[in-house]
């Protein structure tokens, strides 16, 4: 056996998925050409007449005459010839296709599963091949998107697409669904024979790699069915079953898997007119199991992106994500180093509402997480990614994952937002926020922001100096008496991006926060004159110049400028009581710099 001649021919056209192999035999006369109607034919090749030559088998070669209607030329041994004898590991060229005469006996250890022809299927080739029986075809597909949803497991997946496929290609026997594993090797994760006495059922491996490693397509094996005497059970030919086709599927991500269909031939199958007969009669079931596969794919990756969107949306805003793509590289989420500007959002009175709600946590925790989803929701309507939730604190961050501009105004939009809720939760005794007040801090700055954790369990956050500082500028709101505080980078960035109706700026003070070596000059956010009629521009010009003369040490003037604030601004008591401990006198040493003695 080892010895003994078995001559192949093997096509190959400039893409390395254009590409058959086929058995000779002895005695057979075949028509090459583009035409699907040719013996052997070569669809992908342009350059290729619709009958371009004419191949006569003899036992050890083949005689190959170029046909009158050929348009171009054929070379053999690197010149035009239009006829001469092909010998064993010789080859021609016609058009772009290389013609390769091989001896498949040569092998010392020839396998089963060769098959007596190989077919690969170019996409869309099989566009326009008709259904004998389009009804019981389309009433599958139709069920095929329901089918997928409604799978919770994968093993419910593989058996109601078997079933699925067997229900649409009438001619198949048996169905499997198979993978390629990394190394190479391929498994069945499912596989049902439409008759169940009709024995164990094994695919084919070289067909499963080549259709879904190395060709990516689907592919069409016919074994030669006149040789049924082998005792080899491991392979599809030997399993009662002689022609098989396996189709990719192809799904995002993960091991390469695919449909593998098989059946038998009413008759056996010994020469080349009798291959394409079972060409023909087969390429309505592979065009139906392509249109399977592409609705498995289709379905899946919208699977993948309605979870990748669920996952993302507690983290992203729409516009984010949608800038991101269905399909976005996943390196945008990996951390990096951007300008940030950062923002943390505390709530006010939650101590005491805890002590209060002791005998209902339940309800507690209901109204703290209302209180976030308001945080939350304001971020992400301006731009912001969510960070982490921290008890009652939410951390927001702009500027990350693509740099912006407008983070700086975008961060105080979102406050002024936010600012605005709780000041309407407090004119309303029975809101569940009632009682709730909010501080928020922002700064701006370098930082490192991006994705940190498990392919499960995701995270977002952002880590620098610029976090430590807005979470301290937040827990001063406290001290300073003010719901909003930013730092000077934040204040000088903002100032010509917020609009007079959109929101105003005054100056605070120059502060020193506890534990930290730099000083920074802080400004409160404050709402347009609409929302804080009390608050005119005239009177923030007024307490800028009152704080300008505190940093300087003029402190009686700077008490003049502070009390002509209205008694319903707060801010105003932090300097003042400084002012006044000192008896309207700055200490000998002021360098105009506020030390604080706590967080």
């Amino acid at each position: 056996m080892d010895s003994e001649i078995q001559l192949q021919l093997v096509a190959s056209g400039p893409d390395p998925r254009q590409r058959w192999r086929t058995m000779l035999l002895p005695g057979q006369v075949l028509n090459v050409g583009r035409s699907i109607d040719a013996d052997l034919p070569v669809p992908w090749d342009p350059h290729i007449s619709r009958l371009h030559a004419r191949l006569t088998v003899s036992e050890e070669t083949v005689q190959v005459q170029q046909l009158p209607q050929a348009g171009n030329p054929i070379f053999y041994r690197g010149k035009e010839s239009a006829s001469f004898k092909l010998l064993q590991g010789e080859r021609f060229v016609a058009g772009s296709t290389a013609f390769t005469l091989e001896n498949r006996g040569e092998q010392q250890q020839p396998r089963s599963d060769l098959p007596f022809e190989e077919v690969q299927f170019e996409p869309g080739q099989l566009r326009d091949i008709r259904y004998r029986d389009a009804d019981q075809r389309i009433n599958v597909l139709n069920h095929l998107p329901e089918v997928i949803r409604q799978s919770q497991r994968d093993s419910d997946l593989y058996q109601r697409l078997i079933n699925l496929i067997l229900a649409g290609v009438s001619h198949a026997e048996a169905v499997a669904i198979v993978r390629s594993d990394a190394d190479e090797s391929s498994s069945v994760l499912r596989w049902d024979r439409r008759r169940e006495t009709a024995g164990p059922f094994r695919p084919s491996s070289s067909l499963v790699s080549d259709a879904l490693v190395e060709h990516c397509r689907s592919i069409l094996h016919v074994w030669n069915t006149q040789d049924q005497g082998r005792e080899n059970e491991g392979y599809t030919a030997v399993a009662g079953l002689d022609w098989a086709f396996c189709t990719p599927v192809r799904s995002s991500g993960g091991a390469a898997w695919g449909l593998y269909v098989a059946g038998r031939l009413s008759e056996p199958v010994t020469a080349i007119g009798g291959i394409a007969s079972v060409r023909e009669q087969l390429q309505p079931d592979v065009k139906f199991t392509e249109l399977v596969a592409e609705i498995i794919a289709s379905v899946q990756r919208v699977k993948t992106l309605e979870g990748r969107q669920s996952r993302y949306r507690q983290f992203f805003p729409p516009a984010i994500l949608s800038a991101l793509g269905d399909d976005f590289d996943a390196d945008l989420l990996e951390p990096r180093e951007c300008d940030a500007t950062v923002m943390f959002c505390d709530l006010r009175g939650f101590s005491q509402q805890a002590e209060e709600s002791a005998d209902d946590l339940i309800g507690l925790l209901e109204r703290v997480s209302l209180a976030l989803d308001v945080m939350r929701t304001e971020i992400h309507r301006f731009g912001g990614v969510t960070g982490d939730f921290q008890g009652d604190a939410a951390l927001g961050f702009w500027g990350w994952p693509f740099p912006s501009r407008e983070a700086p105004g975008n961060a105080c939009r979102a406050a002024l937002a936010i600012r605005q809720h709780f000041d309407d939760f407090r004119r309303d005794p029975d809101h569940p926020l009632f009682n709730f007040q909010m501080g928020i801090g922002i700064a701006h700055g370098r930082a490192v922001a991006g994705k940190i954790g498990t392919r499960d369990q995701l995270k977002f956050t952002v880590f620098g100096p610029v976090v430590n500082l807005a979470s301290r500028l937040e827990g001063m709101t406290k001290q300073l008496r003010v719901p909003v505080v930013l730092d000077h980078a934040t204040a000088e960035l903002v100032e010509p991006q917020l609009k007079r109706e959109e929101g105003r700026l005054r100056t605070l003070a120059q502060i020193l926060p506890y534990g930290m070596e730099n000083s920074v000059r802080v400004s409160e956010l404050l709402p347009p004159v609409s929302q804080r009629p009390d608050l005119t521009d005239e009177l923030i010009d007024s307490y800028n110049a009152g704080v300008e003369q505190f940093i300087q040490g003029d402190w009686e003037a700077a008490w003049t400028s502070l009390h002509a604030m209205p008694a319903s601004d707060r801010a105003q008591d932090f300097l003042s009581m400084l002012i006044t401990q000192h008896n309207r006198i700055a200490p000998p040493d002021w360098d105009g710099i506020v030390r604080l003695g706590s967080k």
